[in-house]
């Protein structure tokens, strides 16, 4: 299940990111239902990466908590960002909607040291709750700005939330500083490279140029739904991994990216 490591750099040297939609940490309908988040815990574990963005994250939801108490292992007591981070590491979450019975949102899983966590909201309608999940991360010497983005599902509310995104950063993050954008952004078109490069933001590619990495659905990927944009990193491997036990247990499969300083 493990991916392998990317580049022959020694650990720390390169800062290994994953972005993954968890789906709320459940697959199926009706009888067919199934918690997947113990799984995932194990998964995000395998993934060694020194930063976990994911997206579709429950703090607590009632109706669900009841329904999975029945089963052999049962919903965690804890929030599932808490809940699926590696021993040691630091943990951000902030809340992008709220339903009848719970909410779900961002979340940051961190090896290394965080700051102060923001929250932005970037709804474009009363249909869909979207959010903007900030936070400085303390890395070599210095910060690199997280920013964890789930994006909308229609493609005018995308452009504008890239807007929103770039506002956001210019307002929050130091000219200069190391930007790190990942998540899930719905670009099923791929028509918002251009947006994201008249902000200074590019997307994580491998050397030789590919950066299209299909992500959805988990179980025959044709989408490249779930990306890393960055400013002042480059980019030195992207990996998806693959295989039954990561298509069971997201529609999403995690992207992998490792970056090192411009």
């Amino acid at each position: 299940m493990s991916p392998t490591r990317l580049s022959p750099h020694a650990p720390g040297d390169v800062l290994r990111v994953a972005t993954y939609n968890i789906h709320k940490g459940v697959r199926g309908l009706g009888p067919a239902k199934r918690l997947e988040i113990h799984n995932l815990q194990m998964g995000v574990e395998a993934l060694d990466a020194d930063l976990v963005c994911l997206q579709e994250v429950r703090l607590f939801h009632h109706r669900e908590a009841a329904y999975f108490d029945r089963t052999w292992f049962g919903w965690p007591e804890k929030g599932q960002a808490e809940f699926l981070a590696p021993e040691g590491y630091e943990v951000a979450y902030r809340t992008n909607a709220t339903t009848k019975y719970g909410e779900h949102g961002n979340a940051l899983l961190s090896r290394w040291p965080i700051g102060d966590v923001g929250h932005h909201d970037v709804s474009d309608h009363a249909f869909e709750q979207r959010g903007l999940l900030h936070v400085p991360v303390h890395w070599q010497g210095g910060v690199v700005h997280v920013v964890v983005a789930h994006f909308g599902l229609i493609h005018a509310s995308r452009v504008r939330q890239v807007e929103r995104l770039a506002v956001f950063v210019r307002d929050h993050v130091p000219e200069g500083a190391p930007v790190l954008v990942a998540g899930d952004f719905n670009d099923w078109g791929e028509r918002l490279d251009t947006a994201m490069r008249a902000h200074g933001l590019r997307r994580a590619a491998t050397p030789t140029g590919r950066a299209r990495a299909a992500t959805f659905p988990s179980r025959l990927p044709v989408f490249a739904l779930d990306r890393v944009y960055t400013r002042g990193l480059r980019c030195t491997g992207v990996q998806v991994p693959r295989g039954p036990s990561w298509a069971r247990m997201s529609d999403h499969l995690p992207l992998v990216v490792e970056l090192v300083p411009e």
